[in-house]
């Protein structure tokens, strides 16, 4: 089953007038501000209360007392959200564009699943134990199964539906395989619990550097795609009729989602959710032109992998309640209401 966008979707967006740009711009304005204000909130406010002073005094003063500590923690548990929601929602947005399908999410073409089966491998056959050690392997799990979903879709002749067979079929095998081995190895099992389920807890600073640089080029790079991305949403013979190559938006797309999706899993693991919901947010207010939906999916992603993070810690004190949780808890109804209401075709 295809989900196919409304025609709307499917073409080229008309040049706004003066004053919608304007008002998109600002909309970009209030959005960042809006990613402030949640960024300082997930900063200030956690599992283990702290005081207004102790958050200032951590954040300026930083003297090594135990809210000088937290505080630390948390800056760079806000720092990977904003890196992770960002990518998630950036690499959702760009394979919804991809597949011409508007129920797309970064799981869909199997490079969660790619990532994931990457980091039980390292944990049970090679004895990686530590997250700067597996990281590496699930951003090559995640880039591994991107080429092989680009080359079982017929590579040069991909087709949105070919990727996204392979992408499924590819999913379930490597779910199977990842399921019987942890299974097996229960100290496998123990430290891939809270990977699996998507967590910004292991954030520091070791975890951040390395997948930095893949996370700024692949936004810069699916941002680069928009007005391509926009052409082939026309479809395939006017995208050509207006120079667009075809074949090349398609693998560098491809290449996009992965290096963000892959680097994004590979930090805080398989979050859900992101990359769906997003983007369907972004297009009712701004249209189908991806020169839009890009850079707002961009700041609002965050928005939402933070929000959600701060109220996984409210909502279990004094434990958290992991984020990938609050993510799919919120993300199933918005699923189900966007497939009541859209048309689906059967192929």
């Amino acid at each position: 089953m295809l989900v196919e966008s409304p025609p709307a979707q499917r073409a080229e967006a008309a040049p706004a007038s003066p004053n919608r740009r304007a008002i998109r711009s600002f909309g970009l304005l209030v959005s960042l501000l809006v990613l402030v204000l949640v960024a300082l909130a997930s900063i200030a406010i956690g599992a283990k209360e702290l005081s207004l002073e102790q958050v200032w005094h951590g954040l300026f003063e930083n003297s090594g007392t135990y809210g000088d500590v937290v505080v630390d923690e948390r800056l760079s548990r806000t720092g990977l959200g904003l890196l992770a929601g960002a990518a998630f929602g950036l690499a959702g947005a760009v394979l919804q564009a991809l597949t011409r399908n508007p129920l797309a999410d970064p799981g869909l073409l199997g490079i969660n699943a790619g990532a994931s089966a990457a980091v039980v491998t390292a944990i049970t056959f090679f004895g990686v134990t530590s997250l700067s050690g597996y990281v590496w392997f699930a951003f090559a799990g995640a880039a591994g199964v991107g080429a092989l979903v680009w080359f079982l879709g017929g590579s040069r002749g991909a087709t949105p539906v070919r990727l996204v067979l392979a992408g499924t079929a590819i999913s379930a095998a490597l779910f199977g395989y990842l399921q019987a081995v942890m299974i097996m190895d229960s100290a496998a099992l123990g430290k891939m619990r809270f990977w699996t389920v998507g967590s910004l807890n292991s954030a520091t600073d070791q975890t951040i550097r390395p997948v930095l640089p893949f996370l700024l080029a692949g936004v810069v790079l699916a941002l680069a795609l928009a007005r391509p991305l926009n052409a082939m949403a026309m479809g395939d013979d006017t995208a050509r009729a207006l120079g667009a190559n075809l074949n090349r938006t398609r693998a560098l797309a491809m290449l996009a989602a992965t290096v963000l999706c892959g680097a994004a899993t590979a930090a805080c693991g398989p979050i859900v959710f992101v990359g769906l919901m997003v983007p369907h947010v972004v297009r009712s207010f701004t249209g189908p032109d991806l020169r839009w939906i890009l850079p707002y999916a961009t700041l609002l992603s965050p928005v939402l992998l933070l929000g959600a993070d701060v109220l996984g810690r409210i909502v279990a004190r004094p434990a958290e309640l992991q984020v990938g949780i609050v993510t799919a808890i919120l993300g199933g109804p918005v699923f189900i209401f966007l497939v009541r209401r859209r048309r689906t075709a059967q192929l």
